[in-house]
This record gives structure tokens, C-alpha cells and sequence, in this order.
């Protein structure tokens, strides 16, 4: 799933490919915000994304499942 994360005072969205469900990611955001302390989002690569969860101005959350593109057969 892509997300796209609006970081305040920052002109530039960030975008991560991740596996987790769009659950998964609002239950994480809520969690942080409760807390004050650190959005974590592992991309599809293993690769770890902090991000204060205070400076967090939003989230898109993409389709979970991308839909195939071409002409092949399903």
C-alpha cells in the first residue's frame, strides 16, 4: 500500500510502499499521537520511517491491493 504523509513546514510529501494494512497504519498513528512520540512505518524494502507524530499535518492512505495494469488476462 502507498502512503503519502504531509509533514508540517515541509514543502515535499513523503511517500512509503508499505505492507501493512490501512488498520494497521491509523491504529500506529493513533498510538503515537496518544503518546507524543514517534510515527514507525516499515517500507516494502525493511527499511524503518520515523516521523514525530505532533508534525504529522496528514496521511493518504492508497488502495491496499494495486490493480493490475496491461491487457493480460486474470
Amino acid at each position: 500500500m502507498e502512503i503519502k504523509i504531509g509533514v508540517q513546514d515541509i514543502a515535499r510529501e513523503l511517500t512509503v510502499e508499505t505492507e501493512a494494512t490501512s488498520a494497521e497504519v491509523e491504529a500506529s498513528l493513533k498510538k503515537a499521537l496518544a503518546d507524543g512520540g514517534l510515527l514507525t512505518l516499515a517500507d516494502e524494502k525493511g527499511r524503518k520511517v520515523l516521523i514525530p507524530a505532533a508534525k504529522i499535518a496528514y496521511l493518504d492512505l492508497g488502495q491496499e491491493k494495486a490493480r493490475p495494469v496491461g491487457f493480460g488476462s486474470l
